[in-house]
């Protein structure tokens, strides 16, 4: 019985450092594009990382900026005044809020999809479906770059 077990702890380390051995995508053949690969509101998105790896997007998202009347809205919904004419006024609507979240508790977020061709020429490929694989969640830029790239890295393997 012993031995049995043994055989298939052994078939389970092979598969294992197979996994490991896996051929990697090289970054330098990783296709950076230009604008955000998910989220409805991603044109008002300051930081954007959208990446193909593999026959996978990575997209990266945060530091969600609404336009004018939107920001005027919020400020009013929480009863804040804020002064100011243009820039100064977003300058005091900025030291008041920041930036709005993405979704309930985060700033940026990393969501991975399967990969189609685009006819776009800047942006040559897009999600497939815009059910996510995979992702992951954050309230910092730092955090948000380095997800981003831990999640490449992942599927540069797959």
């Amino acid at each position: 019985m012993a031995n049995k077990h043994m055989g298939k702890r052994k078939h389970v380390i092979k598969g294992a450092i197979r996994e490991r051995q896996k051929k990697r995508i090289p970054r330098e053949k990783w296709v950076w594009m230009p604008h955000n690969g998910h989220f409805i509101m991603g044109k008002y998105c300051q930081f954007v990382l959208n990446t193909k790896v593999g026959n996978y997007i990575v997209s990266t998202v945060g530091e969600l900026w609404p336009d004018s009347q939107v920001r005027k809205i919020h400020a009013d919904v929480h009863k804040k005044i804020i002064s100011g004419r243009g820039d100064e006024w977003d300058a005091n609507y900025f030291k008041e809020f920041g930036f709005e979240e993405i979704g309930y508790g985060r700033k940026y977020e990393t969501m991975v999809f399967k990969a189609v061709k685009s006819k776009e020429p800047c942006c040559p490929w897009v999600m497939a479906s815009p059910s996510d694989i995979d992702g992951a969640a954050y309230n910092d830029a730092r955090d948000a770059y380095l997800g981003h790239y831990k999640l490449c890295d992942k599927y540069s393997r797959k």
